[in-house]
């Protein structure tokens, strides 16, 4: 099968990396300062699986079809990435990685149902500089059909996966997305100061934000009757639990889980776009919800305005303090 990854940040560069290594014909298709770096120099894998640095071809644009195209750029990326590489794009299966659960909307316009694949990422990698990426924990990939039934082809293509990360079918990855959104709903909080995961939630305050928004975002999802679907390693009671317990209670349960989620620096995916000078996608994380809610007529203040400030990060580079952070959201008065 031959395999083209459409980016290598944190994500695209370990997928394609260790397909490479398990012998699949994969192709990464890049910026050109990472193909330069790629080309000359292999791509550099560190983290818990050790550290090794493997060889494969990396291009600016897709040279010709191929049997599955996945797509690991950012959601607000997708678009682009399309129109970029659509003369090659005519057959073949796509598959989706992003956060968030607009990605298969997006490129719905532009490919048959039948081609569309869907997946979920429960492994956590950090893009270093161009050419190095570390692949901070294991976890499970989840594929399914974003539109139609789950098939045969759907099977072959987890087999091919399966050869780089635990690979497991799921008949309503949608769902499961939705979940998922609720995962990442932290990663916002990072972008804000500028820190990794580690040191952001060192700060029980920081755990607290975390918390107020979830309930927020949850009871959203709730009006709207969006139904949260359970993964075999992550029930959506762990979320919907957190999300009725007192405020101080939960936010001590995820500093413990936050701050010992990698021995190496995790900095969150929207935090390593702003970084690398790019958009995040904080408006398909949070955001979703504040649009729901917005549609539905529902106040979204806290989501709304954590959305707000990452934009504002984003237009000038500059983070705010902690004490910045807790004085906006008034978290030292908040006790419920």
């Amino acid at each position: 099968m031959r395999i083209a990854v459409m980016g290598a940040g944190a994500i695209g560069g370990v997928v394609a990396a260790y397909l490479k290594k398990a012998k699949e014909d994969v192709v990464l298709i890049v910026r050109q300062d990472q193909a330069d770096a790629i080309n000359a120099s292999g791509l550099s894998i560190k983290g818990v699986r050790g550290t090794e640095v493997v060889r494969l071809p990396a291009m600016v644009k897709m040279d010709q079809p191929y049997d599955l195209v996945i797509f690991a750029v950012k959601t607000q990326d997708l678009e682009d990435c399309y129109q970029e590489n659509n003369e090659c794009l005519d057959t073949g299966l796509v598959l989706t990685t992003q956060n968030g659960v607009q990605a298969d909307n997006i490129l719905s316009s532009h490919f048959d149902q039948s081609r569309q694949l869907s997946s979920i990422v429960m492994f956590g990698a950090t893009y270093v500089k161009p050419g190095e990426i570390t692949l901070n924990f294991e976890g499970d990939w989840l594929i399914g059909r974003p539109f139609t039934p789950v098939d045969p082809t759907t099977h072959k293509i987890a087999e091919v996966l399966n050869k780089a990360f635990k690979t497991k079918v799921e008949i309503n990855i949608t769902g499961q997305k939705y979940l998922k959104l609720f995962i990442n709903f932290n990663n916002c909080i990072p972008a804000l100061v500028g820190k990794s995961m580690q040191e952001t939630f060192a700060d029980i305050d920081m755990c607290r934000l975390s918390v107020l928004l979830l309930k927020e975002g949850l009871s959203i999802i709730a009006e709207a009757k969006i139904e949260l679907v359970s993964m075999e390693n992550f029930p959506k009671e762990r979320i919907l639990g957190m999300a009725g317990m007192p405020v101080d209670q939960a936010a001590g349960i995820l500093q413990k889980t936050l701050t010992g989620l990698s021995k190496e620096p995790l900095y969150g995916s929207i935090l390593q776009s702003i970084l690398r000078g790019k958009t995040s996608e904080i408006d398909f994380i949070n955001g979703e919800t504040v649009q729901i809610g917005s549609h539905l007529k529902i106040p979204s203040p806290l989501n709304s305005m954590v959305v707000s400030m990452v934009h504002q990060v984003e237009r000038t580079g500059k983070f705010y303090s902690f004490e910045d952070v807790k004085e906006a959201f008034k978290l030292t008065e908040t006790t419920v």
